[in-house]
């Protein structure tokens, strides 16, 4: 005897199915129709009463029949008004639902071949961002193995970078020859990171173009001392013909960039105030370790270490020489490892 154990409120009822998402439907619907323990009706024939049915017998079919009543009704109450005035007359709810299954699974075949399109034809552009965009390539992907057509994640990866804007095409080279195997998330955080590199370049790029068109263009701001860099540096040896391109296009901002000489006439502007080089802090008690501290960058790092109150040791592989400069600069002997 067949008796429905289940309550309305174990499973959530799905929404309304208008021809759209068939399968995402029909997993919804089998499973509330498994908590009300009604999914079997869906697969079984009606019980046969047999030429001399006992009592016992016609109320199982009964208990059946009322069952099968409720399963195919729940089912109908899934589908939009309009499929339902089509589906209502079927006998039981094997039928509506085998009915359902032929109908929209062809039609699914077909969507396949649409998703797969998709896939192929997806290709980022610079007026989106690339997070909203890999997020629409995750809902394309999830859609394929919906499908049941499996895509190995080095597949996946590999697709993501082929599919990035050519405007990136250093980091899509960059990418490309790493030898290391990526995930999909590692290879989604790593554009999430240079997309914020490169919107932040972006900012800095706008700041730095404002001010130097306030500094070079403004007649209420230009100084005299910055027309005259200007004019020093432009008075240098001529540049060649493909330089006067690149500085042309730099000074037009047609490709949204600048040229060297404008950048490097913009640091000397912006540091000319600056003290060189820049006195430290006092630093009394502490110890510092330089390394090649005999010439060149390590020694002027080791002069202003040591003016500035540091205990220096001076980690060199000419001990006789360091001693020299630091007698020199001491008048008495110093010690070296």
């Amino acid at each position: 005897m067949a008796h429905v154990h289940g309550s309305v409120g174990l499973g959530e009822r799905s929404k309304k199915f208008n021809e759209k998402d068939f399968k995402r439907w029909q997993q919804k619907m089998f499973f509330y129709l498994t908590t009300l323990n009604l999914a079997r009706f869906m697969q079984e024939d009606a019980p046969d009463l047999g030429d001399n049915p006992d009592r016992q017998t016609v109320a199982a079919v009964d208990a059946w029949k009322h069952s099968d009543f409720l399963c195919k009704n729940y089912i109908l109450n899934g589908l939009d008004n309009v499929l339902y005035n089509v589906y209502s007359p079927m006998v039981n709810a094997k039928a509506l639902w085998e009915s359902l299954k032929r109908k929209y699974k062809t039609e699914d075949a077909g969507s396949k071949k649409f998703i797969v399109g998709k896939f192929l034809d997806f290709n980022m552009v610079d007026s989106k961002t690339v997070i909203s965009q890999v997020q629409e390539f995750q809902l394309i992907l999830h859609d394929i193995h919906a499908e049941g057509m499996v895509l190995g994640e080095s597949f996946q990866v590999a697709a993501l970078i082929k599919k990035i804007s050519p405007t990136w095409r250093d980091f899509k080279n960059y990418l490309k020859h790493k030898r290391k195997e990526m995930k999909l998330e590692d290879l989604i955080v790593k554009l999430r990171i240079k997309e914020d590199n490169r919107q932040s370049e972006k900012k800095v790029g706008e700041h730095l173009d404002l001010y130097q068109r306030s500094e070079f263009t403004d007649p209420g701001i230009a100084t005299a001392e910055n027309r005259e860099t200007v004019r020093m540096a432009s008075a240098s040896s001529p540049p060649s013909k493909k330089q006067e391109k690149q500085d042309l296009v730099g000074w037009n901002g047609s490709k949204g960039g600048m040229t060297r000489f404008s950048r490097h006439v913009f640091r000397k502007i912006m540091s000319r105030h600056l003290q060189n080089p820049l006195p430290l802090p006092r630093l009394n008690g502490k110890t510092c370790i330089v390394i090649g501290s005999t010439s060149g960058i390590g020694l002027e790092i080791a002069r202003q270490l040591a003016e500035s109150g540091t205990h220096v040791v001076m980690a060199v592989r000419n001990p006789i020489a360091a001693n020299e400069l630091i007698r020199g600069r001491t008048g008495g002997p110093i010690r070296t490892p």
